[in-house]
């Protein structure tokens, strides 16, 4: 979908339908109001029924009978002003986008003006909205290659002192959106269409597109750097282990970088501790935050943010293999520390052991990791909250802010030192399970065993996958994370950017 700005008055200009938001119980003003003049206040009269009250999510489609101007009028609800968040208007975007396109509209237009937010965010959070609701994963369903989409949607200002701002928030939104649609690509496909190297070809892809330096570590490569829970975890599956490492140079050169590291399992079958059969094939998703953290740094460069990062994604399959790992075997971490296996289905921790030692070589200003983790943080946050922790309280805090801003929200957990008692090993160091109890925190304290430098962890297991379908979130892979980490690394960059 192209998008596009331009001067004038949305009731003036041809489009197959042009889109108003508009607060619950509020009555049509401004542009919206002259098309209702012209139509003879049959929008107003729809409002005074009850029969759209502006309520968040709220859509309704009427047709113009006038031959100048849009066809016809979607009106998307906002809520009540005094609730406004720039969600609800990323919200409304999606809703509209969807009724128009499930309407078969080619062309649509929007009203860039709302008091409550500049226009440049106007657009960029309504471009996210459109583009993120339009978005589906159709490559293996023939009858849908030549499905009508929306090929245009045009944002009006009368202001000439707008239209820059309106260009700069549409390229920024555009970019975000895109690269969310990216990891969403990667997460939905089919596990055997997206293997490890495959994973390592779609970050080489990413690194072409916006300048990224990219290095791909085989399992030779990890051998020698002494990555036993990494490699541990890969020796079940016959797909080659990949750990992908790409790095932005945004910053200065003497700053150090953030290091953002994603759980890349890119089918968990449980290994040995097999897991149930219902439901397994929805664990190709478990690469989510694999998915999600080579999106954002790709956005993150689209951007130009001022800020140096590093991401890494260890990726493998957890396979039940000859050679797999049994419960009751030892691996060696890479900072030398044995670990137990009690299950082989507790195989992200593993991996990400290995990726928080490599991270420690960047000397980083922080680490943030993101995995699908653990089944206990869906039981305790259910699918809206991610589960966060942490060993540092202003890093923790900056992304509680970040969540809150991008929506992808994070609650913390506590962190205490007796969680740890429950991870240490009787033959080993540690052990890879400690029981049902706290499960979600244990995993945490198990990881924190791994790091020497400012750092979070945050569980996607309820927030990588959406059933049903929200407005600008379509059912499948929601790609949660990259939004939450471009908010907090532009609260970091000094700003900067496109």
């Amino acid at each position: 979908m192209d998008i596009k700005i331009k001067r004038g008055s949305v009731s003036s200009e041809k489009s197959d339908a042009a889109v108003f938001t508009l607060f619950e119980g509020e009555r049509p003003d401004g542009a919206l109001a002259e098309i209702d003049d012209m139509q003879g206040g049959v929008i107003s009269r729809t409002i005074a029924s009850g029969e759209f009250t502006g309520k968040r999510d709220e859509t309704a489609l009427f047709h113009l009978v006038s031959k100048a101007g849009p066809a016809r009028v979607i009106l998307a609800g906002l809520g009540k002003r005094d609730k406004f968040t720039p969600d609800n208007l990323m919200r409304a975007a999606g809703a509209a986008a969807g009724l128009a396109r499930k309407s078969g509209f080619r062309e649509i237009s929007a009203d860039a003006s709302l008091p409550e937010i500049s226009s440049r965010d106007f657009a960029s959070i309504f471009s996210q909205g459109a583009l993120m609701a339009l978005y589906d994963f159709n490559k293996f369903k023939s009858a849908e290659k030549n499905k009508k989409e929306i090929k245009t949607l045009t944002f009006f200002t009368e202001d000439k002192a707008e239209e820059a701002a309106l260009k700069k928030g549409a390229a920024e939104g555009r970019i975000i959106a895109d690269s969310v649609n990216f990891a969403k690509d990667m997460i939905n496909a089919p596990a055997n269409e997206m293997t490890p190297s495959v994973m390592a070809s779609r970050a080489k892809a990413a690194a072409k597109d916006v300048g990224l330096k990219l290095k791909v570590l085989d399992e030779d490569d990890c051998h020698k750097l002494g990555m036993g829970a990494f490699l541990g975890v890969a020796k079940g599956s016959k797909q080659p282990p990949k750990f992908i490492v790409l790095e932005y140079s945004g910053g200065k050169k003497s700053e150090s970088p953030f290091v953002i590291i994603g759980k890349g399992i890119t089918f968990d079958s449980g290994g040995i501790s097999i897991k149930p059969s219902e439901g397994m094939e929805k664990m190709k998703y478990d690469m989510a935050g694999a998915g999600a953290v080579i999106a954002a740094i790709r956005c993150a460069a689209a951007l130009k943010l001022p800020v140096n990062l590093v991401a890494i994604a260890p990726c493998t399959e957890n396979m039940p293999g000859g050679a797999a790992l049994k419960p009751g075997d030892m691996v060696r971490a890479m900072n030398g520390k044995t670990i137990e296996i009690i299950s082989t289905d507790a195989e992200g921790r593993l991996v990400l052991a290995d990726a928080l030692c490599y991270a420690a070589r960047y000397r980083p200003r922080a680490v943030i990791d993101i995995a699908t983790l653990t089944g206990a943080c869906v039981i305790a946050l259910g699918d809206f909250a991610i589960g966060l922790m942490g060993n540092d309280k202003e890093l923790t805090g900056e992304i509680i802010k970040a969540g809150e801003s991008a929506n992808e929200r994070a609650w913390e957990l506590p962190m205490w030192d007796e969680y740890l008692d429950a991870m240490k090993g009787d033959v080993t160091d540690l052990r890879n399970v400690g029981g049902r109890k706290a499960a979600t925190v244990t995993a945490g304290k198990f990881l924190q065993e791994f790091v020497d430098y400012p750092w979070a962890h945050l569980d996607i297991a309820g927030t990588a996958w959406e059933e049903k379908g929200r407005p600008y979130c379509p059912k499948g892979a929601t790609a949660i994370g990259v939004r939450l980490i471009v908010e907090f690394l532009r609260g970091n960059g000094n700003g900067g950017g496109i």
